[in-house]
C-alpha cells in the first residue's frame, strides 16, 4: 500500500527521546532526569538519577535529604546520596574505559553547577537539554551562568509526555504552598 513517506525524526529528537526513556529508571523523590552521551553519532553511555548501586533507593527512603521536609528545595546537595543522571552517564563511560572527550550529552534537565564542572573536566563540549534548571540561590546564578558559558548549551524544544511526573510539579507546588503558610 502506497502512502506518505515516513520522515525519520531529527537526531536531536531521536536522542532526546532516548534520554526520556532512560529517565523512567530514575529513582528520586525530587526531579527525575535521564541522560546519554553520544560520540561519533553513537550512544556510548546512559545515566539516570538515583542512589549508588547496592544502596536503598531514594523512593524507598535511602536518601535522608530527599525524605526531609526541613531542607529547602534546590539546596543541601552535599547531603544527598543520589548520583545525578549526568554524573552516572560520565561514570559509566569511565568504568568501561570509554572516552567522552568531544562527545555531546543529551539530558532531560539543564545540568546543575556540579555536573557542569564534571562535564567540563571530561571535555564534553556540548549539552542538549530539555528542561531549564536554575540555581536556587540567586547569589550564585551569575557564577553558574559564567561556568556554563564554557559549554555549548542548547535547549531542545519538544513535548515531554511525562513532564509533571519528571519535574514533580505537583509535589513541589504543594511543598511551596506549605512553606508559604
Amino acid at each position: 500500500m502506497k502512502g506518505q513517506p515516513i520522515t525519520p525524526p531529527s537526531m536531536d529528537h531521536y536522542y532526546m527521546g532516548i534520554a526520556i526513556a532512560v529517565r523512567e529508571r530514575a529513582n528520586c523523590q525530587g526531579t527525575r532526569v535521564g541522560a546519554l552521551i553520544v560520540k561519533g553519532n553513537r550512544i556510548v553511555s546512559t545515566g539516570y538519577n538515583g542512589t549508588p548501586s547496592g544502596m536503598t533507593n531514594c523512593l524507598d527512603g535511602g536518601c535522608k535529604r530527599c525524605a526531609s521536609r526541613e531542607i529547602q528545595r534546590g539546596s543541601g546537595y552535599d547531603l544527598c546520596i543520589c548520583v545525578h543522571a549526568e554524573q552516572n552517564a560520565l561514570l559509566s563511560a569511565a568504568r568501561f574505559g570509554i572516552s567522552v572527550e568531544g562527545a555531546t550529552m543529551y539530558t532531560t534537565s539543564r545540568p546543575c553547577f556540579g555536573c557542569t564542572k564534571e562535564l567540563l573536566q571530561a571535555k564534553v563540549p556540548e549539552v542538549v537539554y530539555l528542561h531549564e534548571w536554575a540555581h536556587s540561590d540567586e547569589r550564585w546564578q551569575e557564577e553558574y551562568e559564567m561556568l556554563q558559558e564554557e559549554i555549548q548549551l542548547r535547549r531542545y524544544a519538544m513535548k515531554d509526555p511525562q513532564e509533571d511526573w519528571a519535574l514533580r510539579r505537583g509535589l513541589h507546588n504543594a511543598l511551596f504552598e506549605r512553606e508559604k503558610a
